[in-house]
């Protein structure tokens, strides 16, 4: 009967020559991707979210009596007096309602003047269209 046991280190042996020896970049090679998806959710995430609450913040600090405002709850109102975060709205003749700074979503001066812009731009696209020798109408 043949030895086996030394035929079979002899195949182990051989098959460890023949495998590939590791670069020894374990953790640098989970570096880049790391790093490069830590960019995208900082590009497609955080940024514009910083954006919108410095814009909010800025609408919120330069809101003055007198201002037409929307509340989160769907409230429609007009700035009577502002206390530090306190924020009184006057929502009909003799009804006024004390609510957070936080809770005054949009002031719809802005948004109407936004609106008014958004229309600007439609128009002018209309007359782009009618400029390039179309009627305006899509065939």
């Amino acid at each position: 009967m043949p030895p086996v046991l030394p035929t079979i280190q002899l195949l182990v042996l051989q098959a460890e020559e023949q495998t590939p020896k590791s670069s020894g970049g374990g953790w640098g090679s989970l570096l880049i991707p790391a790093v490069l998806v830590i960019g995208i959710f900082y590009f497609v995430l955080i940024l514009p979210e910083r954006k919108k609450q410095k814009a909010r913040t800025a609408m919120l600090a330069g809101m003055k009596k007198g201002d037409r405002v929307m509340t989160t709850s769907g409230l429609y109102g007009t700035v009577a007096l502002i206390q530090d975060d306190v924020v009184t709205l006057q929502v009909a003749d003799g009804v006024r309602l004390r609510f957070s700074r936080a809770a005054v979503q949009t002031l719809l001066e802005e948004e109407g003047k936004a609106k008014t812009a958004e229309k600007a731009d439609e128009k002018t696209a209309e007359t782009a269209g009618e400029k390039a020798g179309g009627d305006g109408k899509k065939p």
